[in-house]
């Protein structure tokens, strides 16, 4: 992880007068409201350790052997059951997609009227394309805007009890919110110093009612166990433990403003400023109240307006793969939760990041790991790729890996899934699933947040780069990796960078392409094989 005080970058970088000394600390605007200092950030001072008691606590929340509140015990099952036994007497026997529709309508029913922590959980869902069915996660979706806003005097209230009086802190304040979620919601404003700001406030007892709320999954979760058809890779149980580790942090916002720094130093540390993260105000930040720059720019989406005022979308996708992929590979955190809400396209091109609740720090072997995975991909070592998987948690620490790499037909030449007829292909799915759980498979969290980015990313390309070359891209992608920091990683893992090589063929196994003649592949290419695919499977 990037220690926000040490950074260093180049003396190019240093002697532009006109730049604000944190300029050099983090990938942060060049003229920013404020300029911070970490040595004299009262809010920083005890983070680490306020972070290692929040992530201490996950067990505890999440253990059966803490009775839950009784009370809301009864309510959430009650909920549960009201979803679960129709559907078992009337839908289940429909099997396939039919099935889990209708299974997903009925959960996502029970989560809107369980409230907050449930819709909370139903949104983490709602962006795991790949990782979740995809009816369960275009059901979750609509719970993207269930959660009403806190009325005005509420919000009042949580500011006037953390920053004192409103009107002695704010120039101007608009009741109405930007933007309303599970945990909190974000008003406009002005300081009496004239810079405008967003200000984060969080609902009023929502920490109470999240740890309560843990509780209750934790003793239903174990009783969902093979009852209902949620995810291959991810059970109930190890959903929720995922989720409290998820959302643990989220509810302290002195943790999400050094997420913010930590971020920012990362980008500068590697020279990616594409991306960048709005400064949190050194003295307003408290755990209910997170006051920040204000950004101005283009929602992911505006696609034509951003072509329109010149800005080349296509380099917007190469600046948001590049930089995640370095903030992971190279200092182990990234921002957890892409999605098109938590960006902003500026008017320069550059990529404005919001929101680090959920944010991804791995530990020393994670990163090796993770280090590893992508290297061995880029390479086509299938062995090493399984190795990476366990030592990121995929795979339990003593699972024999020659076994797992003959059980799922790894020792085979890769076969072209738009090839298989349908038999074939659910038949091969199923199979690999059923290994893998055999070996007792599961999705730890900082695999889950990578994959979930990962899917967020594909869709950015559809909607900006449509025609952008996907191979090419990944294999430039790659050697950029091992050109710019290919003694980094060396180092890290102990080999000679000399080794450290890319298999255009490899990377093209990856996205299931396995015939040598292809020798480009556009996202429009891409997703009509995926379409097929799916084509294939409906029709089974």
């Amino acid at each position: 992880m990037a220690d926000l005080s040490v950074v260093s970058l180049d003396a190019d970088d240093t002697t532009t007068t006109d730049r604000p000394a944190d300029w050099t600390l983090g990938s942060f605007t060049e003229a920013g409201p404020w300029v911070l200092d970490p040595d004299t950030i009262e809010w920083r001072r005890g983070i680490d350790v306020l972070r290692l008691s929040t992530q201490r606590q996950v067990p505890r929340l999440t253990s059966r052997s803490t009775l839950p509140p009784l009370r809301r015990l009864v309510v959430v099952v009650g909920h549960l059951l009201v979803a679960l036994v129709p559907w078992a007497i009337l839908e289940r026997r429909r099997g396939g997609s039919a099935s889990r529709a209708c299974l997903s309508r009925r959960l996502r029913v029970a989560v809107e009227r369980l409230g907050p922590t449930y819709i909370k959980l139903a949104q983490i869902v709602s962006s795991g394309e790949g990782i979740f069915p995809s009816e369960l996660v275009e059901e979750m979706k609509k719970c993207r805007d269930q959660v009403p806003a806190e009325d005005f005097a509420t919000v009042r209230e949580v500011i006037e009890g953390d920053l004192g009086p409103l009107e002695s802190v704010f120039a101007s304040f608009d009741p109405t919110p930007l933007a309303a979620a599970s945990i909190a919601q974000v008003h406009r404003a002005t300081l009496h110093s004239g810079e405008e700001v967003v200000v984060k406030v969080q609902r009023p007892a929502i920490r109470t009612q999240v740890q309560r709320d843990l509780q209750v999954m934790a003793w239903v979760a174990p009783l969902l166990v093979g009852r209902i058809p949620i995810a291959a890779l991810a059970n109930p149980p190890a959903l929720v433990e995922l989720f409290a580790e998820t959302i643990g942090e989220e509810l302290d916002f002195r943790l999400e403003a050094q997420n913010m720094l930590d971020v920012a130093a990362v980008f500068a540390a590697v020279g990616e400023r594409g991306y960048v993260v709005p400064r949190p105000h050194p003295t307003m930040v408290t755990r209910r109240v997170l006051v920040m720059e204000r950004f101005d720019g283009f929602g992911f989406d505006d696609v034509d307006e951003m072509q329109q005022s010149g800005i080349d979308t296509e380099e917007v996708v190469r600046v948001g793969m590049r930089g995640f992929t370095v903030g992971c590979m190279i200092h182990g955190i990234f921002h957890g939760d892409l999605h098109g809400g938590n960006l902003l396209v500026l008017r320069d091109g550059r990529i404005g990041l919001l929101d680090f609740g959920i944010t991804a720090r791995m530990t020393p072997l994670q990163r090796s790991a993770f280090l590893r995975l992508m290297l061995t991909g880029a390479s086509g070592d299938v062995h090493g790729q399984l190795a990476a998987f366990r030592d990121l948690g995929a795979l339990p620490p003593d699972t024999d890996l020659d076994a797992v790499f003959f059980d799922l037909g790894l020792d085979q030449a890769p076969v072209d899934p738009t090839t298989m007829d349908p038999e074939q292909l659910v038949g091969e799915i199923q199979r690999v699933i059923k290994a893998l759980l055999g070996y007792g498979a599961r999705l730890p969290k900082i695999l889950m947040l990578y994959v979930k980015n990962l899917v967020f990313l594909d869709g950015a390309i559809a909607r900006l780069a449509p025609n952008l070359d996907i191979l090419s891209e990944f294999a430039n992608l790659s050697i950029h990796m091992t050109t710019a920091y290919g003694d980094h990683i060396a180092a890290d893992m102990g080999v000679d960078p000399t080794s450290i090589t890319v298999d255009r063929e490899a990377i093209k196994a990856t996205l299931g392409v396995v015939d040598p003649d292809v020798a480009a592949l556009t996202y429009a290419d891409l997703q009509a094989r995926r379409d097929e695919i799916r084509r294939r499977l409906s029709r089974r």
